[in-house]
């Protein structure tokens, strides 16, 4: 059952705890909206220049994955992390090609995966780095906050994305 309400998870500082329960509030809501997809489902293109929602779910576990490395490493991703989640971050044809049937499982289990090395990774933090303040190569500011929250904020736009996938899926079905 999913829970609406954003409280502190025990086991974290009290920010992090609370930016956890928003990641895994917002993880919940995408994994219901999934239940009961079938590969044909995931794999649905309604047009050429369209992602799947397999390859938006990648999309949504390689930026996960590229802000632990950012945040907690203080570093881009190197050559061997691009080649493993480079066309995950990219999309388009490369990622229509590559996450392709594959079942809800697959997808789930890569999502858990890196979410469970994130609930590791934030443990390890405290409150003062969450709001340490660095920058950009190009001099903007940001902190890690941020990072996280972009990380929430990425999912919910593509959730909206594999929401309206689902009703064209629909639709098509009716007809």
């Amino acid at each position: 059952m999913i829970n609406y309400c954003i409280k502190h998870i025990p086991g974290y500082t009290e920010k992090i705890g609370d930016l956890v329960s928003m990641l895994e509030h917002t993880r919940a809501v995408t994994l219901s909206d999934l239940q009961g997809l079938t590969k044909e489902d995931l794999d649905y293109l309604p047009d050429e220049s369209s992602n799947t929602i397999g390859s938006l779910l990648m999309h949504i576990a390689s930026i996960e994955f590229v802000h632990q490395i950012i945040s907690v490493e203080d570093r881009d991703i190197n050559e061997v992390e691009r080649k493993e989640w480079g066309t995950a971050l990219e999309l388009g044809n490369l990622a229509r090609e590559k996450f392709h049937g594959h079942s809800l499982d697959y997808y789930f289990n890569r999502l858990a995966s890196i979410r469970d090395n994130t609930l590791s990774l934030l443990k390890t933090q405290d409150d003062q780095w969450l709001t340490e303040t660095k920058n950009w190569e190009n001099g903007l500011p940001y902190n890690h906050y941020w990072m996280w929250f972009h990380v929430i904020e990425d999912e919910i736009n593509h959730r909206g994305q594999i929401r309206m996938i689902k009703r064209l899926l629909k639709n098509r079905k009716v007809k």
